[in-house]
């Protein structure tokens, strides 16, 4: 049988909800998740795998990562396909920034790039001091160069460093993987090929590639890595709540320990190096 509840009863009720703190009425954020493009050096590296976890546990998002090259990390911000991007191309960071599709742009923290190779080194590029030189020997040699070719802040890097050298790659010896950094790696290996990678996806790989690194410490070899929100005054359905509280956390000191850290235990280094942040 169903019963009635009296008026009375039903008005002491509303009055005790009523009184309750606001904070209790308020409803979780509608959208907890939030889309993070960046480049798969983060995620190769297992750099990813470190902060993530830390910063869902602390603030409650869930982080939705999407790993591609740093132009279509960059695309995907102008899109609106992302809250918040993390890459490592300046040149290409900035007119974005500029013309208003991304903000808050934090260069934060910053590795290097290496040129590796097999051991035997038939180009023999170990023999010079400079990159541009390297990359010479290496076309003069016809050595074959396994190329990322996909747009990404690392393929964007190289062919700056080739445009240096005054060599347009384009014989049979260079070959475009089309992949992500880690992929590349392994085909350069299995080709007993040389190839441009950061130094953090090839220390976390180098067990499993038949690879060393045969140049580095060239400055043009500076990588240097940016976080940015997506203007949700261009894209008004971004979870921009949820941008600004990673892009936030991700410059803290708690965030920043875990970035200077990050290889020390495994591979005796770090491997990225912190950048100083600037006041926005």
């Amino acid at each position: 049988m169903c019963r009635t509840i009296p008026r009375g009863a039903m008005l002491a009720l509303a009055s005790i909800l009523l009184s309750l703190p606001v904070s209790l009425w308020a409803a979780e954020p509608a959208d907890k998740t939030v889309i993070l493009a960046t480049t798969t050096s983060t995620r190769d590296s297992g750099l990813l795998d470190v902060l993530l976890p830390v910063f869902e546990k602390k603030t409650g998002y869930v982080v939705k990562t999407i790993a591609v090259g740093t132009g279509q990390s960059l695309a995907m911000g102008k899109r609106g396909d992302a809250d918040v991007v993390m890459t490592h191309a300046p040149e290409a960071e900035k007119p974005l920034v500029d013309e208003g599709w991304l903000t808050h742009r934090v260069q934060f923290m910053h590795n290097d790039y290496v040129l590796v190779g097999p051991e035997a080194d038939p180009a023999k590029i170990t023999r010079v001091k400079s990159t541009a030189a390297a990359l010479r020997q290496i076309a003069e040699a016809k050595a074959t160069f396994v190329s990322r070719g996909d747009d990404s802040g690392t393929h964007k890097q190289e062919q700056a460093l080739w445009k240096a050298a005054g060599i347009v790659p384009k014989w049979s010896w260079y070959v475009e993987a089309g992949q992500g950094m880690g992929a590349t790696l392994r085909i350069a290996s299995e080709k007993q090929g040389y190839t441009l990678t950061d130094r953090s996806t090839y220390l976390s790989l180098q067990r499993t590639l038949g690879s060393k690194i045969l140049l580095e410490g060239d400055p043009p070899l500076l990588n240097k890595y940016s976080v940015m929100l997506v203007n949700p005054a261009k894209h008004p359905k971004v979870n921009a709540k949820g941008a600004k509280a990673f892009h936030k956390w991700l410059l803290t000191d708690e965030a920043r320990t875990l970035i200077r850290d990050y290889g020390k235990d495994r591979f005796g280094q770090p491997l990225f190096f912190l950048d100083p942040v600037k006041p926005e």
